[in-house]
């Protein structure tokens, strides 16, 4: 039996592209080969503004909606949306007259995901940990204190257990990791506590609690939630870090709080620190 925690949805963002000035010295020959390298085109931007603006939107939107959001002509973004909708990229609700990001880009995304270099440098540690302690593993990719994304997962064998999907995307102060990435984070500590308080928790922890066990969680490079965002799940957290000892993923440990013994959740908390130093580049 699994239990399903997350839904893929797509990044947020709009797309730019960015031009280096070249020395005074090339000529204009040379000027000319790099720009025609470099030219828009302004239907493929579009479009991925569109799956952009769809994937960061809690509910579906109209085309006037879209249109204005985007700076476009709302005949252009409707040709658009008909030509994603039969892609199958997005989806219509004819009642509505609203669209939504459909499965097919999850499939795409799924796909690349899993690719990514730190997705597959970590398989094995995953791997390791959930056979070694029955346990759901998953790395994840931090987006400053927005959000996370889940690029690697592993499953135990247990009859019952948790259940992550590669692209599953969560805020980024919930649970363990959250704890985490406030620890290892730069960002002001004011803006941390407005985005804290927008996070739903089956047990909300008080803030002074909370800072409490972000300070823990720098000291100790990880962190537990037992039962705080979701009742009854145990989830273990270890910060990987850059050079500047900011935190860019995190390795995740999830098992339910009735199968993991005290003894057995030490041990659990020192192997998914060590799998996650192992992997930082301090």
């Amino acid at each position: 039996m699994k239990t399903a925690l997350g839904k893929r949805v797509a990044k947020n963002g709009v797309a730019q592209e960015a031009f280096a000035v070249l020395p005074a010295a090339t000529g204009l020959h040379e000027l000319a080969i790099k720009q025609a390298n470099h030219r828009d085109v302004p239907a493929v931007s579009r479009a991925i503004n569109v799956l952009r603006l769809l994937g960061a939107s809690d509910v579906p939107l109209g085309v006037n909606a879209i249109a204005t959001q985007l700076n476009a002509v709302p005949s252009t973004i409707l040709h658009i949306l008909r030509v994603l909708v039969r892609e199958e990229l997005v989806s219509f609700d004819p009642e509505s007259k609203r669209y939504a990001l459909d499965a097919g880009i999850l499939t795409i995304a799924r796909k690349a995901l899993r690719q990514t270099s730190f997705g597959q440098r970590v398989q094995s540690s995953l791997d390791a940990l959930s056979v070694k302690y029955g346990v759901t593993s998953v790395a994840v990719r931090v987006i400053g204190i927005e959000h996370i994304i889940v690029v690697a997962n592993a499953s135990s064998n247990q009859m019952l257990q948790l259940h992550v999907e590669v692209g599953s995307r969560f805020p980024a102060l919930m649970s363990a990791t959250g704890r985490c990435v406030a620890a290892f984070q730069p960002y002001p500590w004011k803006e941390i506590q407005k985005k804290f308080q927008k996070i739903r928790w089956d047990t909300p922890p008080s803030l002074a609690q909370w800072t409490e066990e972000v300070e823990e969680a720098k000291k100790n490079r990880f962190s537990v939630d037992s039962g705080n965002y979701l009742a009854g799940v145990m989830v273990v957290a270890a910060p990987v870090l850059d050079r500047q000892q900011r935190i860019t993923h995190a390795i995740v440990a999830l098992g339910l709080n009735e199968q993991t013994k005290p003894s057995v959740r030490t041990s659990l908390c020192n192997d998914v620190r060590t799998f996650a130093q192992r992997f930082s580049e301090n």
